[in-house]
């Protein structure tokens, strides 16, 4: 198993409106990156993604979702009328593609990046890394491992 983070803005896609979605099931479109769609190609079912919160006061890791189908072409491409739309993109060559994650859990207390900051196992961490934009990274096991402490430890508090 991987692990994963996806940003998504709050107010355009947030957590719960993935936990309100039938099944707590959504694709994840829209992504035009090519890291972060070569990223996505390397999902498999069951990889765990932390869900975060961008372009909101303070951003932060709101929970956690799971890969439920491997990455399919990313049909928003191919919709003129999507603001994602791509004229590049083609049925024949999709360009980009998408994969479809489940809601697992949205955490007690979010973790700000500030939360995140101090924590030696985080510090290289690539959310933290100066000018990090991806809108999907890798996350290593000693990182995920460090989170799931983290939240343990801010929902006690």
């Amino acid at each position: 198993m991987r692990y994963w983070l996806m940003k998504s803005e709050p107010d355009c896609f947030s957590i719960d409106d993935l936990a309100k979605e039938p099944k707590k099931t959504t694709c994840w479109s829209g992504v035009r990156n090519y890291q972060a769609r070569n990223f996505m190609k390397e999902m498999e079912l069951g990889d765990l993604v932390l869900f975060y919160h961008s372009s909101t006061e303070p951003p932060h890791i709101a929970g956690v979702a799971e890969v439920v189908k491997k990455a399919y072409p990313d049909h928003t491409a191919l919709d003129p009328k999507d603001d994602h739309y791509d004229p590049k993109a083609s049925p024949a060559k999709p360009i980009w593609e998408m994969v479809d994650i489940k809601f697992v859990k949205k955490f007690d207390v979010p973790l700000s990046l500030n939360d995140l900051r101090p924590v030696a196992a985080l510090e290289k961490m690539e959310l933290l890394k100066r000018g990090s934009r991806l809108s999907v990274q890798p996350v290593t096991a000693a990182e995920w491992k460090a989170i799931e402490k983290l939240t343990e430890k801010k929902a006690k508090s």
